[in-house]
C-alpha cells in the first residue's frame, strides 16, 4: 500500500513543485488533478496540475521522467466534475473530458482515473439511475478498451443548492450495488473515502469487505461530528452543518481498523491524504503542516515507502 496525497491542496504550485514537495515530505505518490483548464467547472475552483487535453507520447514521457526524477508516482488522474449534471454544458464537458483522460492514461502508463458518477439533483434516485444507465456504459467500455479503471468517489457533493440529493449519486453501499448491477465491468469501481460515510452517520469500515474487488484507490480524510450541534439540528439538516472535515487523526475514524480492513480485503493501491480541514487550508506552510499530520497518522500503519507493493 502506498501513501500519497491529493494534489488539489497545492493548487498554487505547478506539477514539478508538487512532485518536489511530495518527495521532500516522504510521500510515495500523488493523485494529480487533471481538470480542463478552461472548462465550465473553472468557476467552482477546479485544479489543473496536468493539462491532458492534447497529450502526446513525447509529453507523457517527459511527465514520467519528472516523476522518476523525484521518485514519486502518480496514483491516479483526478477529475471530479458532474457527468449527470442538470447543467447540460457541465454534463457534456465532463463526459468529453473523461474520454480525454481515458485516452491519455495509457500514454502515462496510468491505469486509474478517479471521478464522480454525478447526479441531476432535480431528479429522483430511480431517474438518476436510468440516466446513469444511458451515460456511463459508453464511458466504461472506452476505459475497458484502453485498459483503464475508473474509481468513483463516494462523496454526495451537497451544498445549499443541491440538498438533499447532492450531485453525485454514488454515496452509499445501497447505490453502489445498483450501479454495479447496471455496469458489472471490472473497469468500474470505487475511490473509497471513509469520511463521507461518517458524515452521513454510517459505518466507514464495514462495507470494505463486500466491495473489496471494487476498491481501486482510497482517500484519507477524517470527519468530526459535532454531537451537540447534531442534537440541535437533527440528522435531516445538511450534513456539513453538524460535521467538519479533518486531517486523519483529528476526527472519528479508527485509521488502524480502516487500514487493517483494506489489507484484509487485498487492497494494494494508494491511500491519499485529502486535506480539506479548514484549520489547514491557509498559507502554504499551514497546508504542508496538515499533510505532515496526515502522514504522521498513517505512515506507522502502512510501514515505510512501499512503491509497487
Amino acid at each position: 500500500m502506498q501513501l500519497g496525497f491529493v494534489s488539489a491542496i497545492l493548487n498554487d504550485l505547478n506539477f514539478d513543485d508538487v512532485l518536489a514537495t511530495a518527495a521532500r515530505e516522504g510521500f510515495d505518490c500523488v493523485e494529480v488533478m487533471c481538470w480542463q483548464p478552461d472548462g465550465p467547472d473553472k468557476k467552482f475552483g477546479s485544479v489543473t496540475h496536468l493539462d491532458l487535453t492534447a497529450l502526446t507520447q513525447a509529453r507523457a514521457d517527459d511527465i514520467l521522467a519528472r516523476c522518476a526524477q523525484h521518485g514519486v508516482a502518480i496514483s491516479a488522474l483526478g477529475f471530479y466534475s458532474v457527468p449527470l449534471s442538470a447543467d447540460r454544458e457541465q454534463a457534456e464537458a465532463a463526459v468529453a473530458h473523461l474520454h480525454t483522460l481515458i485516452d491519455a492514461a495509457p500514454l502515462l502508463r496510468q491505469s486509474t482515473i478517479n471521478s464522480f458518477v454525478g447526479a441531476n439533483h432535480l431528479l429522483s434516485m430511480d431517474d438518476n439511475l436510468r440516466l446513469f444507465a444511458k451515460v456511463w456504459p459508453d464511458i466504461v467500455r472506452h476505459a475497458e478498451d484502453r485498459g483503464v479503471r475508473i474509481g468513483i468517489e463516494n462523496c454526495p457533493v451537497l451544498n445549499r443548492n443541491t440538498w438533499p440529493f447532492g450531485v453525485n449519486l454514488a454515496h452509499s453501499p445501497a447505490v453502489w450495488r445498483r450501479m454495479f448491477d447496471v455496469i458489472p465491468s471490472a473497469s468500474f469501481g470505487l475511490n473509497y473515502d471513509p469520511s463521507h460515510m461518517v458524515m452521513q452517520l454510517m459505518d466507514p469500515i464495514g462495507p470494505i469487505a463486500e466491495f473489496a474487488d471494487r476498491i481501486f484507490h482510497a482517500h484519507a480524510k477524517d470527519m468530526q461530528i459535532d454531537r451537540e450541534r447534531l442534537n440541535q439540528v437533527g440528522s435531516l439538516a445538511p450534513p456539513m452543518q453538524r460535521s467538519a472535515a479533518k486531517i486523519p487523526g483529528r476526527g472519528e475514524i479508527d485509521w488502524r481498523a480502516f487500514v487493517a480492513a483494506l489489507r484484509a480485503a487485498g487492497f494494494h493501491g494508494a491511500l491519499c491524504v485529502e486535506c480539506e480541514d479548514h484549520d489547514y487550508e491557509g498559507p502554504l506552510e499551514q497546508r504542508l503542516e496538515g499533510l505532515r499530520m496526515g502522514q504522521n497518522c498513517l505512515r506507522p500503519l502502512l510501514g515505510e515507502t512501499q512503491l509497487g507493493s
